[in-house]
């Protein structure tokens, strides 16, 4: 018999009861509670602080973008795209992914449009898990990850990613993987750490993906905001390209959050699936905002070097005011988050932890911030009870003031 982490509990039997529970919905007595992205915003709305907590930015993206959504919408670009996407979009990935990392891609069946890398991830996973599959992802980790995998009737089986570096250990990786692997997730840049995967990591991934004969699932969302080094896609490695999906979107680069345009590459044989699967999700994504971020990613590649500088200096704003209040911060090296140790506010503010420390800074501090517990398995919670998530995605004022406010 298969005894592949035996002592894993059974899910619930509903597939919502499944979805809320891997998303971390559900409490010990399985009642359906609120996220604590949700109970975060409230208690901004209710203070008057500023949310550092949810990744959204507070500025509209750029202007070339917006001009091409608003010619579509004048255009008649208003009625259903093709399932796979619009033509042009297709085409404006493929050509980024050549331009950016390389890669080669037929648009007409290696890229599928989805709305917003959530579905394109959720797709990919729902077109090839099965009952009983396990997943393998590094935690801290986006909560959709567990939602949906667990939703499939899968498991998913963390790493953790150990602080103060974020890194993972290379036995516990190997560790991870078993007889039931079907699937690996990978985030890189990494959400909320902003750590990046280096090179023996993704090599570790590729071979230990071949020898279980898994298929890779990257998350690249934050591909453009790496401040260390170019941005390495896992699918530029020959033994790895054949069995990865890579799923990025508008909504970080480009500032658009709301629009819900991503897409997901690959090759064709595992295309055919995500689309088959994304085409009873949604059927398809927006028209004339596909038509939109086509244009988007054809700009020059001074946006994207502004867009990486303007990010630093907001990065470095917010490393400055946490290291004032007395945290200790860890350098992303991708992303718009800084998870910092509040170990010491803990004690400054007389709470247990991190999480307890989220709900006092509203009212003593006027800022919002998230607990990395959120975003990992209740096993595992005790390694990030002095860490917080802050976001970084805010105009430089409002993040001096913030940082003014924390400090004070």
């Amino acid at each position: 018999m298969d005894t592949h982490h035996p002592a894993a509990p059974p899910l619930p039997a509903l597939p919502w009861e499944r979805m809320a529970h891997g998303g971390g919905l559900l409490d010990a007595a399985g009642e359906l509670s609120s996220t604590v992205f949700e109970e975060m915003s409230f208690l901004s709305a209710r203070t008057g602080a500023t949310n550092l907590g949810q990744g959204f930015p507070d500025v509209d993206g750029p202007p070339e973008m917006l001009e091409a959504a608003a010619a579509a919408l004048r255009g008649g670009v208003n009625q259903y795209a093709p399932i796979a996407g619009l033509p042009v979009l297709r085409e404006a990935v493929a050509e980024h992914q050549r331009r950016f990392y390389g890669i080669g891609l037929d648009p007409a069946s290696e890229v599928v449009v989805t709305a917003g890398a959530t579905e394109g991830l959720a797709a990919s996973l729902l077109a090839f898990l099965e009952p009983g599959d396990e997943v393998v992802t590094f935690a801290p980790h986006y909560d959709a990850y567990g939602a949906v995998v667990e939703f499939a009737g899968a498991r998913l089986v963390t790493v953790p990613l150990l602080p103060p570096a974020f890194a993972p250990d290379p036995d516990g990786l190997r560790a991870a993987f078993g007889p039931r692997t079907r699937m690996v997730i990978l985030n890189d840049p990494h959400n909320p750490t902003g750590a990046v995967l280096d090179d023996a990591v993704l090599e570790l991934v590729a071979e230990l993906a071949e020898e279980h004969d898994c298929v890779v699932v990257t998350d690249e969302v934050y591909e453009h905001l790496r401040y260390t080094g170019a941005h390495r896609p896992l699918a530029c490695r020959p033994a790895a390209a054949e069995r990865t999906l890579t799923v990025s979107s508008v909504g970080k680069t480009f500032s658009a959050t709301g629009w819900r345009v991503g897409w997901v590459t690959g090759p064709a044989p595992l295309l055919r699936a995500v689309q088959a699967t994304k085409a009873y999700l949604s059927h398809s994504a927006a028209a004339p905002l596909q038509a939109a971020t086509a244009a988007a990613l054809a700009l020059p590649d001074a946006f994207y070097a502004g867009l990486l500088e303007d990010y630093r200096r907001r990065r470095d704003v917010l490393l400055a005011g946490l290291a004032a209040a007395g945290a200790e911060a860890f350098e992303p090296q991708g992303s718009f988050f800084v998870v910092a140790d509040v170990g010491a506010l803990c004690a400054r503010h007389g709470v247990p932890d991190a999480a307890a420390l989220s709900r006092v800074l509203p009212e003593a501090a006027g800022v919002v911030a998230i607990p990395v517990t959120a975003f990992v398995p209740a096993p595992q919670q005790d390694v990030y009870r002095d860490w917080l998530r802050f976001a970084f995605c805010k105009r430089t004022d409002v993040l001096e003031q913030a940082m003014g406010r924390l400090a004070g």
